[in-house]
């Protein structure tokens, strides 16, 4: 039995019926990341020790019958901004590399009173900022698909290490499309949920008011299930949604009949790379197929949401990342002259080129003679394309379109034009603007090799929906992006 081929469900149930032990599942990621992790470094830190010890104490309780969990024994991966008592949690950043939390946070809490086998903590780029990890402290990652390609970002250790069987799944986070997009490049399931509904305490901000904790798996079931255990209301984060529908694996039903699905058009224009477009096109042909109303329709203020999502991100990084002055934790540099030099060398040495620049992207937009002009505009922006999903809502249950506008560019290729990066976020930031879930499925290969991915949006709280149709596409399809099914394209008229 090759263990690395089951999902984490799969694997769940034969611990359960007693056919694999979680030591065995532990000893299968732990083989996978010493064969692979020196040519795709997804993880910053592995804790091989912790996860055996772990092993034990979850086999024992799942013998005496305390955890029967679909996910108990079953090995995850972390995201590195997300804290975790005692083990090194540094953004991917040179200013946190000797940081050492005295907690842990709420989702990865959450993990562990489901039985989960906490494998590490995964690379990102630099405090989430950046769509390529390659602005990592501690090196980049690459895509397992093809090294020569960037897995995406900013989660794209977790993405990676799920598709390169390092662990069963991951966490990742989501500001502007962090899970997703990297999803789609990696080929696997990625699910940004309503803002509020898993809780960011313990998670090191980057941009307060869209930031989102999600899973990141190898099918839909799973990623249903891991939703499941971590989405709960912490009174020790203020914006924590009390929702009482988080049985989210009901929704793994496979039927759309009567589902309105709405392509903007606007998603399905220029700068779309014509590959990605067949291949969302191809999966909303399945899901029509399968009795879904798809249509084309117009999702204005679309152009708008890059510069509002920079504005307002930056302009809550330049404030988060301000405790980072090397006073309490973390990096301090050796050579100063005061509290001042101290503070201005720590950064100086600390943060990395990009970080730096968001920061000072922030602290200009909130200036005095700035403030109106550029954050409070930003923010009445964002207020217009709530209103606009609103809009589309009433007359669609779904938005479909693509996660990214090409598949995964090389290595390097990014990083030396930050606008390009930037616009490559532009079909997932306005889905953390309006604080919606964003799910990202496979559906497909470029003829390069490199994964597609479909990107669904679904109006506040109604993930059970993407969850549907999501399954019913898989269900259809199954191995659809290994090897693409020849189903019909939506015609151009169609989408005009």
């Amino acid at each position: 039995m090759d263990l690395l081929k089951l999902t984490a469900l799969e694997l769940g149930e034969k611990i359960k019926a007693k056919e694999v032990t979680v030591r065995e599942a532990v000893d299968a990621v732990i083989g996978q990341i010493k064969e692979a992790e020196s040519e795709i470094h997804s993880f910053v830190t592995i804790d091989e020790e912790g996860a055996y010890a772990q092993a034990e104490e979850i086999q024992k309780k799942i013998d005496m019958g305390e955890l029967t969990g679909t996910l108990a024994g079953v090995p995850v991966a972390v995201k590195d901004n997300m804290c975790i008592e005692g083990q090194l949690t540094t953004c991917s950043s040179k200013i946190l590399s000797n940081f050492k939390p005295t907690y842990t946070a709420e989702a990865v809490e959450n993990l562990r009173k489901a039985g989960a086998v906490i494998i590490g903590k995964t690379n990102m780029d630099e405090f989430a900022m950046g769509s390529t990890t390659e602005t990592s402290y501690y090196g980049l990652t690459r895509n397992p698909h093809n090294t020569a390609h960037v897995p995406g970002g900013s989660s794209g250790g977790s993405c990676a290490a799920v598709a390169a069987s390092e662990c069963y799944y991951a966490l990742g986070s989501d500001t502007g499309g962090s899970i997703r997009q990297p999803s789609s490049f990696c080929g696997v399931v990625g699910l940004k949920p309503t803002y509020g509904t898993v809780s960011r305490y313990g998670l090191i901000a980057y941009g307060s008011s869209l930031d989102q904790i999600g899973p990141v798996a190898k099918d839909v079931s799973d990623c249903a299930a891991i939703l499941e255990a971590i989405a709960s209301h912490d009174p020790k984060d203020s914006t924590s949604m009390d929702r009482d529908d988080c049985d989210f694996t009901e929704a793994l039903v496979d039927d759309v009949k009567g589902l309105r699905i709405g392509i903007p058009r606007d998603y399905m224009g220029e700068g779309l790379d014509p590959e990605v477009n067949d291949a969302v096109m191809k999966a909303a042909k399945v899901l029509e197929e399968k009795g879904a109303i798809v249509e084309a329709f117009d999702l204005r203020l679309v152009k708008y949401a890059i510069p509002a999502y920079y504005t307002i991100a930056d302009a809550e990084a330049s404030s988060n990342l301000e405790r980072f002055d090397g006073v309490k934790y973390g990096y301090r540099t050796k050579d100063y002259d005061g509290l001042h030099n101290m503070y201005k060398k720590t950064r100086s040495e600390g943060f990395g080129p990009e970080v730096k620049r968001r920061i000072m992207l922030g602290s200009f937009v909130l200036s005095s003679g700035y403030y109106d002009a550029y954050y409070l505009k930003a923010l009445r922006t964002k207020a217009l394309i709530k209103k606009e999903f609103d809009r589309a809502f009433r007359n669609y249950d779904i938005i479909l379109g693509p996660a990214a506008p090409t598949t995964a560019p090389e290595l390097g290729k990014s990083l030396s034009d930050p606008m390009k990066m930037y616009l490559g976020d532009i079909y997932t930031i306005s889905v953390n603007l309006a604080g919606l879930p964003g799910m990202s499925v496979p559906v497909g290969k470029d003829s390069k090799g490199l994964p597609i991915g479909m990107q669904l949006i679904g109006n506040v709280f109604e993930e059970k929906t993407l969850i549907r149709a999501a399954y019913t596409y898989e269900c259809a399809t199954k191995k659809m992006h290994e090897t693409p099914a020849s189903v019909g394209l939506m015609s151009e008229k169609e989408v005009r």
